[in-house]
């Protein structure tokens, strides 16, 4: 129930109508037996005079879009409501906002907003600011971003990785998409990154197999016969009306599809709808994926012609030039490889924790089920080992021949249908130099040592500045969401080294009290913006977002905001950011571009009434390399053999030149490697737990982790094993620490059979509470405090699953 229609209604509730009179009603008219409770339809609200109800929409970065009805009093959102479009149906199903997005009002109207330009006056991440006029802090921004650029160039200053907006259009948050790299490259560019804290490892892995990181929709599950899901749980990471946990359920139901979910974690996915649990050491995928390979091959379950026209590096046959004799995935799997480990489902087993008798019955499983569709989450790329991982479960369609098929998968990521899209224009970047995303307190602390072999940077083989200017708009990555919050703190706060911090944002989050300047941001629900869907499965929508309410107090938008230091860099600089066009003028303009591309949309202003406009995919649902399926040679793919590379010659030329740790692999195979803090890593022997983080209901990543309503609906815990619970003796809702080298957290415990012994878990984004002047101890449940800034191998990603921990009551 929505916590915004009670408030409204005077504590009234549907449910309280339902239990009462309306449920005496049906009851009666039923014969004396109650209706079934979704036939039982409350009275439509009563209309209050001088209301007003505005289409908005939550954009924040959960992989979905979810219209909003917001209803208007005296200038203030009085209760929300989401979208009541539609026949409401499979396929064009109405796009209801989770708890989240009906917690708009809260967040609106929370009493800790920013209302005012500040800046610095005690020591960074102290949390000191002072209110200054607009005029100083647009003024003092130009200048210290001119002071930058002509003492240390362009490549000096960097806009930080955020996502607290990358729903929007105008308002994006994308770094690389956003408004702030707009003005930047017409001010002569800047230092950029490459990845995602998202995706890093799996979109770096996968174009080496596919030469593009692409699946299947999820309303394809329509035409599967078995499910198989590694690491993927939509039922919290995408959970809205706006994603694809509907999509899911809805499609088995029309299949009857199996389910096999593979976690360390009983999810909210599984939750009693799947057909088998299989609980998984973390960053241990790969292994099972050989031992499930290992049946394939040797009970010759393996689609042979499909390997044989469509992939390279299987067997011998297809070895490219130059490899080394038995260096194919085949010869790996047996033992005839240079390892000469034979990867058995007892090898598996002593890796995985999971019984060799299930790993072969699994590897039957997905070889009798045609079409199979195995799909995995970003979860277990989010690791050490994440590139090898990534690459490894695709593998299993491959062997299969489930690849390019309705019902089948790539082992990727689920795709959607999207319409098109007219972004805000950003310009070329005339800074060519990049760094990995994970990798930019490296660019403050040791920028000069960082290379392209060792390092990851792009466009040159060294930085030769290190990162002196930041722009942090929308985004709480520059703490809460990066690794080793202590470490970063140390670094950050120490401003000789970066000088200069830019915030723009709606609260005082962790990364906001590092900032040097402070700037209060418009939320999207108090601007106007056109959005398209996310992840929708196959159904495609643009949500026009309009004004709830005036601005409030000195808070301005990101386009104003921007625009007042473009003029203040110079005409020229103003003239190339704003193209004399105002933000209404901008959306009417990339409107009328999409209008171009695709007529059957609406006119701008049939747009703006309607809120949401939905189309279905007239292809039905879309199913990735389907052309290249049907014809290899017409349609090759984007790798350099235009086939599926098991093998690929490009990853074999990196592993041979780059600078890599002894405990670190890039293969030109997807093999299991150990991960560095995994499960056997013995340098953490002291540390005997592994911890995982998981999206988190309450939060989206950061976004509404203050929200009092959402803390209440699920708090912050960690989750323990009975039998780890009762050697440590902790008991349900105990207060605990946890623990390792590079800090502690202190919360509660979860004690719960939902994960497996010797591994712990927490949900992320819960905002960093520390006394950093004093024992920096975590009370807010803040994971960071806890992983490793150390990247991954290929894409120098960051690897936020791979932690050891020790838990202990307090």
């Amino acid at each position: 129930m929505n916590h915004d229609e009670r408030s409204a209604r005077g504590g009234v509730t549907r449910r309280t109508l339902l239990k009462g009179s309306a449920l005496s009603a049906l009851t009666l008219a039923a014969g004396g037996v109650p209706l079934p409770f979704a036939q039982a339809q409350p009275a439509p609200p009563t209309r209050i005079p001088d209301e007003r109800t505005v289409w908005s929409m939550c954009s924040v970065n959960c992989g979905s879009r979810c219209a909003l009805r917001l209803h208007v009093r005296d200038d203030e959102v009085i209760w929300a409501e989401t979208d009541n479009t539609g026949q409401d149906r499979y396929g064009d199903h109405q796009v209801r906002a989770c708890l989240r997005g009906r917690s708009i009002r809260q967040r609106m109207n929370h009493p800790a907003r920013l209302n005012y330009p500040m800046k610095r006056v005690g020591k960074r991440g102290e949390g000191k600011f002072k209110r200054i006029s607009w005029e100083e802090a647009l003024d003092t921004l130009a200048q210290r971003l001119k002071h930058t650029v002509e003492t240390y160039g362009n490549e000096a200053v960097y806009i930080n990785y955020s996502s607290g907006i990358v729903g929007g259009n105008i308002t994006r948050s994308s770094p690389y998409a956003s408004l702030v790299a707009r003005l930047m490259n017409g001010y002569g560019g800047f230092l950029s990154h490459y990845g995602t804290y998202s995706t890093a490892q799996i979109a770096a892995a996968m174009p080496y197999t596919y030469g593009s990181n692409e699946g299947n929709s999820t309303s394809d599950i329509v035409n599967s016969e078995l499910v198989v899901m590694f690491g993927n749980n939509p039922a919290e990471t995408r959970m809205s009306g706006g994603g694809i946990t509907y999509h899911l359920q809805q499609a088995r139901e029309r299949s009857n599809a199996r389910m096999i979910v593979i976690d360390p974690r009983y999810t909210d996915t599984a939750a009693g709808r799947e057909d088998t649990w299989i609980p998984i050491r973390p960053g241990t995928d790969a292994a099972l994926v050989a031992g499930l390979a290992y049946v394939l091959i040797t009970e010759d379950r393996v689609d042979q012609a499909f390997l044989d026209r469509y992939c390279v590096g299987y067997d011998d046959k297809t070895l490219p030039p130059g490899a080394p004799a038995n260096s194919h995935y085949k010869a790996y799997i047996l033992g005839q490889g240079e390892d000469g480990t034979a990867k058995t489902p007892a090898w598996a087993e002593r890796i995985t924790g999971i019984p060799q008798a299930r790993i072969i019955q699994l590897a039957r499983d997905i070889a009798q089920s045609k079409p199979a569709c195995i799909v995995q989450g970003w979860g277990p790329q989010r690791q050490a080992n994440g590139e090898l991982t990534a690459r490894a479960i695709a593998m299993l369609p491959i062997l299969t021949g489930n690849v390019g098929i309705p019902g089948g998968n790539s082992g990727a990521r689920e795709s959607t249908y999207t319409l098109t899209i007219e972004r805000m224009p950003v310009g070329e970047n005339p800074v060519k130099t990049s760094i990995p995303v994970f990798g930019w307190t490296d660019a403050i602390w040791r920028a000069t040592e960082m290379t392209s072999l060792r390092d990851g940077v792009r466009g040159k083989p060294a930085l030769t500045v290190p990162i002196k200017f930041i722009w942090n708009y929308a985004g709480n990555t520059l703490v809460n969401q990066h690794s080793d919050i202590n470490r970063t703190h140390e670094i950050l706060q120490d401003d000789r080294r970066c000088e200069t911090i830019v915030v723009i944002d709606n609260f005082m989050t962790a990364s906001a009290r590092y900032a040097d300047l402070l700037l209060p941001d418009l939320m999207t629900t108090e601007q106007e913006d056109i959005v398209p869907n996310d992840y929708a499965g196959n159904m495609g929508y643009l949500i026009f977002g309009q004004p709830a309410t005036a601005p409030k107090f000195e808070r301005r938008g990101i386009y104003s905001i921007l625009t007042g230091v473009a003029e203040r860099l110079g005409a020229d600089v103003a003239q190339r950011f704003t193209e004399g066009r105002s933000q209404a003028d901008w959306l009417r303009y990339l409107y009328g571009r999409m209008q171009e591309k695709d007529p059957l949309l609406p006119g701008y202003e049939a747009l703006k009434a309607m809120g949401i406009y939905k189309r279905r995919d007239p292809a039905g649902h879309y199913v990735a390399y389907q052309a290249f399926r049907e014809d290899p040679v017409a349609n090759p793919l984007d790798t350099p053999s235009g086939k599926i590379e098991i093998y690929s010659s490009a990853l074999a030329e990196i592993a041979a030149s780059w600078s890599l740790q002894p405990d670190e692999a890039i293969s030109p195979l997807p093999i299991y490697h150990p991960a560095f803090e995994g499960w056997d890593d013995p340098q953490f022997a002291d540390w005997p737990l592994q911890l995982f983080g998981f999206h988190y209901k309450a939060r989206t990543h950061s976004t509404y982790g203050n929200i009092a309503l959402l803390q209440a609906a699920a708090r912050q815990e960690v989750w323990i094993n009975p039998l780890d619970a009762a050697a440590r003796q902790i008991a349900q809702g105990d207060l605990v620490r946890v623990f390792n080298a590079r800090g502690e957290v202190r919360l509660p415990a979860n004690v719960t059979p939902r994960i497996m012994p010797g591994v712990t878990a927490m949900g992320q984004g819960a905002w960093h509470q520390a006394d950093m002047a004093g024992d920096k101890i975590d009370h807010g449940g803040c994971i960071n405090t806890l992983t490793s800034l150390r990247p991954s191998p290929l894409a120098k990603g960051n690897p936020q699953h791979s932690n050891r921990v020790q838990i202990e009551k307090v």
